[in-house]
């Protein structure tokens, strides 16, 4: 007779979200949906963490799974003023696409993107006789959640490490057409944001017919950044 198996240790309840995350994170890797960002709005009697709890009840009391941290952030250049009209390239470094560098440049006429590796970032340090950065790094970070067909993600966002805001972007992922999915992007975020939903973000109203595409995502959050920039410095 064979030696008798020891039987297997049970997996705790963690282990077993954590392995649910490794598998969602698994099947969606190279699959992008559609996505809106949004401000929440700050309450005077309620910090930024405060927030970010609040919210978090909200969206596990829907049946959502935590499934680790992200972070989105952005560095902002400007060309020397020797080099003639002014320039400006923001850096942008989104964790779910952790493989790639987004890259705003600003001429005054045109934006024009680029998508690149992480070798752009030792680029731009040796261009600082060409450009010098304007200001202090903003980033949003926070919980990211699944749910569903669904990727919710809580933003606190930082200048410097001072905080000014959150920023709440659902992704759904089998669809890659906004215009296929605004209604039911909007519906869902009404359903734990209540009736502070805002309009589609104006960068999508352009292009909803439109392939979304990683890139997309970017600019939305290079929208609010600079959002969150002036309301910083007109202070």
């Amino acid at each position: 007779m064979g030696a008798l198996k020891a039987p297997k240790p049970k997996k705790s309840a963690q282990e077993k979200v954590n392995s649910l995350c490794v598998f969602i994170k698994f099947k969606n890797f190279l699959k992008m949906g559609v996505t809106i960002l949004q401000q929440f709005p700050m309450l005077e009697n309620r910090t930024g963490p405060q927030t970010i709890e609040f919210l978090t009840k909200r969206v596990v009391a829907l049946g959502a799974v935590q499934c680790g941290q992200f972070l989105v952030d952005c560095d902002t250049y400007i060309s020397m003023p020797s080099l003639g009209p002014q320039r400006t390239v923001h850096v942008l470094h989104n964790s779910e696409q952790p493989a790639s560098v987004f890259s705003l440049l600003e001429t005054g006429t045109k934006t024009i993107p680029l998508v690149a590796d992480g070798l752009f970032d030792l680029l731009m340090l040796k261009m600082t006789p060409i450009y010098t950065k304007k200001q202090g790094k903003i980033e949003s970070k926070g919980p990211r959640f699944e749910l569903a067909d669904f990727c919710i993600k809580l933003g606190s966002v930082t200048i410097s490490q001072n905080f000014k805001g959150v920023l709440v972007e659902v992704e759904y992922r089998p669809c890659v057409v906004p215009s296929s999915c605004a209604g039911l992007l909007r519906e869902f975020l009404q359903g734990f944001l209540g009736s502070c939903v805002q309009a589609l973000p104006s960068y999508l109203q352009s292009r909803m017919d439109d392939i979304y595409q990683p890139l997309d995502t970017v600019q939305q959050y290079l929208e609010h950044f600079t959002m969150y920039r002036k309301a910083t410095f007109a202070v």
